[in-house]
């Protein structure tokens, strides 16, 4: 068995580079705790999705090097770079990943901004006079 497993996830504007290696469940986000990276619980449950879904919470520790986009973005990205390396550390995690979507990068990116409008859609305040 190898020592490290790879992984790269990316959503909206972030790419997660993801490193699991045999340990005891420790998540580091750019060389910090993930309690000192991300402040909402919300955000540290989506990152430890796919761990508790394939069972594997106490058998990794995750490195992970993440930039770009917000804090949401990058904890989505983190997930699904955790998914893909967990594939690689056994294939037989595939179907339980599958099933709840976390090997899919989720493609729903911000729509670009269009002349003569203040935002991709939104038009400038109409005056009558």
């Amino acid at each position: 068995m190898a020592n490290k497993f790879y992984g790269t996830g990316r959503r909206k504007k972030s790419v997660a580079r993801v490193y699991l290696v045999a340990g005891t469940g420790k998540i580091t986000v750019n060389k910090r705790d993930i309690d000192d990276y991300f402040g909402l619980e919300t955000l540290k449950t989506i990152i430890r999705q796919p761990l508790t879904a394939t069972e594997n919470t106490e058998k990794f520790d995750v490195l992970v090097n993440v930039h770009g986009g917000g804090l949401a973005g990058q904890a989505g990205a983190i997930r699904h770079g955790i998914a893909r390396a967990l594939l690689q550390a056994d294939a037989e995690n595939r179907p339980a990943l599958k099933a709840e979507g976390y090997l899919t990068r989720d493609p729903r990116m911000k729509e670009r901004k269009k002349y003569g409008l203040k935002k991709a859609r939104r038009a400038p305040q109409f005056s009558k006079r």
